[in-house]
């Protein structure tokens, strides 16, 4: 099964905090967990703040995805393939009706072995048969059914962490740009408070015109960033409202957890045993194997003879005097295969070698999952240590304003230097933000890595 949005969640984190994917609409359904419905969400758009908080978040979309939906569906087609494997162990019963008007007596003088009289006659009957034996290959076929229906039950899980997983980070991603939004929000109010205290210090001869220049350029920059991270709100906002199966943006209160940040797991080789064995990727082709082995050997047993026992019975009520008004008989019947031109030996070849590409996809895969474990381990682990990072970063960089300012004040430092520190006061307050909501995401791709449950 193609793993669409697994690649797509995936380069959404890689790509940082502003970078965004485009997603497309999913249909409208109907809002679990209070939160209003799609097709009146449209109505309620300008109405006010729409609270949702990330469980409500992931019950919309597993509702509303198409994607949720055509796994169950697969799921229930599988179900119903062993119901047809299973058929073939019960009694089949026929129920014949005919009626032949014929020259009486006549014979049959072209055609194939068949009845060589013919007589008038309207005669009811039924015919019961079942299968006594074929060594094995219907109950086989019927354990390979089985074992990919359980294949297909797995993939519908998979389906299900793969859309919580986009759900997840498009969330914290509209978060994140919202904070972002608010750090912009108070750097401009700062930028412009300055601007009018260079103004007024310009105007009392105390200050140059150039001071006025510097402030003005850097409150300019502060509305470029309000700018931008307005936009790139509303498209996180639209994206998220879209994946949920809104049809327009939402004007959504994300209600944020508050829980404390903890440090990732010092020992990463328990979290790859942990994806090894949790994994729904995993037990599924773990699952496609083992009935492709059940089919192989069924595909062996086609060599083997099959026993059938068939019984009739019926009556003639309107027939020639030469037939009797009732009929009936049992019988036996013994198919032995002797040769078929080695279709059967190329049935069982091809599915020994797809048993065998099934093992090497597994093999791949653990391969690949170990190294993604891994690599979200390492991310989240970064991403920890970014954290004291960024906030001593901003910790100095507030000191280095203050100080900046201060001295700027007093008269013993210049306009640029001044400016250089609110630059990078505003860089580091963008840094830390971002580094909170980072580490909240790396921590929410390992646990998917892993098939944590939630």
């Amino acid at each position: 099964m193609s793993r669409r949005i697994r690649m797509a969640s995936i380069l959404l984190l890689a790509c940082g905090p502003l970078a965004l994917l485009v997603s497309a609409q999913m249909p409208p359904a109907q809002n679990p967990m209070g939160a209003p419905s799609p097709a009146a969400g449209s109505q309620q758009q300008g109405q006010g703040m729409i609270s949702l908080t990330l469980q409500q978040a992931e019950a919309l979309a597993l509702k509303n995805n198409p994607q949720i939906s055509v796994a169950r569906l697969n799921a229930l087609v599988a179900q119903q393939i062993v119901r047809e494997q299973r058929s073939a162990l019960l009694p089949t019963a026929v129920v014949n009706l005919t009626a032949v008007d014929a020259n009486p007596g006549s014979r049959m003088s072209a055609g194939f072995l068949n009845n060589p009289v013919l007589f008038s006659r309207a005669a009811g009957g039924a015919m019961v048969s079942q299968l006594v034996s074929d060594f094995g290959r219907t109950t086989n076929l019927l354990s390979s059914s089985k074992f990919q229906a359980k294949a297909e039950d797995q993939n519908a899980v998979a389906t299900t962490a793969d859309v919580i997983l986009v759900v997840d980070q498009f969330f914290y991603n509209s978060l994140e740009t919202k904070a972002l939004v608010r750090v912009a929000e108070d750097t401009v109010k700062a930028r412009q408070t300055f601007v009018d205290q260079i103004r007024a210090l310009t105007d009392a001869k105390l200050k140059s015109d150039i001071d006025l220049s510097f402030a003005k350029v850097e409150l300019a920059r502060a509305q470029l960033l309000l700018l931008e991270s307005k936009n790139n709100y509303d498209t996180s906002l639209a994206m998220l409202s879209a994946i949920l199966g809104y049809p327009r943006k939402q004007n959504f209160q994300l209600v944020e957890e508050t829980s404390p940040l903890t440090p990732p797991s010092p020992d990463v080789s328990n979290l790859i045993q942990q994806a090894m064995d949790q994994r729904p990727e995993i037990k599924a082709l773990q699952l496609d194997i083992q009935a492709a082995q059940k089919f192989q050997n069924a595909e062996r047993d086609l060599w083997m003879p099959s026993v059938s026992a068939l019984g009739v019975v019926g009556e003639a009520p309107v027939r020639d005097n030469h037939i009797p008004n009732w009929y009936g008989a049992v019988g036996v019947n013994v198919n032995i295969p002797v040769f078929n031109g080695f279709l059967f030996n190329a049935r069982e070849k091809v599915a020994d070698t797809q048993t065998e590409v099934n093992r090497q996809k597994l093999r791949d895969m653990q391969d690949n999952i170990a190294r993604d474990v891994q690599d979200a381990w390492q991310d989240s682990n970064r991403a920890y240590e970014r954290l004291a990072v960024t906030q001593q970063l901003l910790e100095q960089a507030n000191l280095a304003l203050h100080l900046g300012q201060a001295r700027y004040t007093l008269g013993l430092g210049s306009i640029v230097e001044f400016t250089q520190a609110v630059l990078q006061q505003t860089e580091a307050d963008i840094a830390d933000t971002d580094a909170k909501y980072q580490y909240r995401l790396s921590l929410i791709v390992l646990a998917y890595m892993i098939a944590a449950p939630r």
